[in-house]
């Protein structure tokens, strides 16, 4: 890994992916022997909504981001010249209302739209790249920090052989607010990143304790299902003997009721036989 490639995966990412990203990259450039490398990577600045919209442009949208930059190369040739621009203005416009639509578009397909402000960043920095070739640069390599501007009517340089007009000091001052409050921007949006961050760190732990909370409920409640279970099969077991042996009885009972019966039968033809024996002794001992 070099810096190179560590700032092109950096930049590429989501905007809330982007302190975490760079932790992981310096982490692994310090494990790897490098703090140099490590250091660099830490060094460098998230980008800010609409300059990480711009990038996006760099990386789904180079043909048409090649178009403004070719309006721009006409524009600052025919400036320095002195010769008409034709239609290149009005091309110019073109080029830099159909990228402010898809980078509109590109950010809300990632689920962060853009608001009117980060839209009005993005086109003025799409129109300071067609008259700053160092915007330029920065917009094709798609590691834009701070969304860019152009302050004065002609590009960067006037004229030929003049030098570029001085900024007023009411725009150098305008310039260094605006740059000084999208840095607070940035680390007030990195601060409150960095909350979320741990906010849902703590929710992922209280999480996982419940988790394993209800996996140790569960443990038990299933210790349990399966000692009932075995106390209800033995009690089955018992239920069936015990029914067995009822019906074995039922059935000695049923024998002996019969075997009875039959007893009591018996027992009544004997008791009348005696009597029968007895008056007819009692008759021979009459006649006797």
């Amino acid at each position: 890994m070099d810096l190179s490639a560590a700032t092109d995966e950096l930049y590429g990412v989501a905007p809330e992916e982007f302190v975490a990203t760079r932790k992981r990259l310096a982490s692994e450039a310090k494990k790897a022997g490098d703090a140099g490398l490590a250091k660099r990577i830490g060094a460098l600045r998230r980008p800010t909504l609409s300059a990480w919209a711009v990038n996006q442009l760099a990386r789904s949208a180079s043909t048409e981001l090649g178009w403004l930059f070719d309006v721009g190369a006409h524009l600052r040739s025919a400036w320095e010249s002195g010769t008409h621009m034709g239609g290149m203005d009005q091309r110019r416009s073109e080029v830099v209302n159909h990228l402010v639509r898809t980078a509109r578009s590109l950010a809300a397909k990632a689920g962060r739209p853009l608001r009117e402000q980060a839209l009005r960043e993005v086109e003025e920095t799409l129109h300071a790249a067609t008259m700053d070739p160092e915007v330029a640069g920065e917009v094709g390599s798609g590691r834009l920090t701070q969304p860019r501007s152009h302050v004065g009517f002609g590009p960067v340089g006037g004229l030929a052989g003049q030098p570029p007009p001085p900024r007023p000091d009411e725009e150098r001052q305008r310039v260094e607010e605006e740059r000084r409050r999208g840095e607070e921007r940035q680390h007030e949006e990195e601060q409150r990143r960095e909350r979320e961050q741990r906010h849902y760190a703590e929710q992922a732990r209280a999480a996982a304790t419940a988790a394993r909370e209800a996996e140790r409920s569960l443990a038990e409640r299933e210790s349990e299902v399966a000692a009932l279970q075995r106390t209800r099969a033995g009690a089955a077991e018992d239920v069936q003997r015990l029914r067995s042996e009822l019906q074995s009885a039922v059935r000695r009972d049923e024998t002996a009721a019969q075997r009875l019966s039959a007893a009591e039968q018996g027992r009544t033809i004997a008791a009348r036989r005696v009597e029968e024996a007895r008056r007819r002794s009692d008759e021979a001992q009459s006649r006797l």
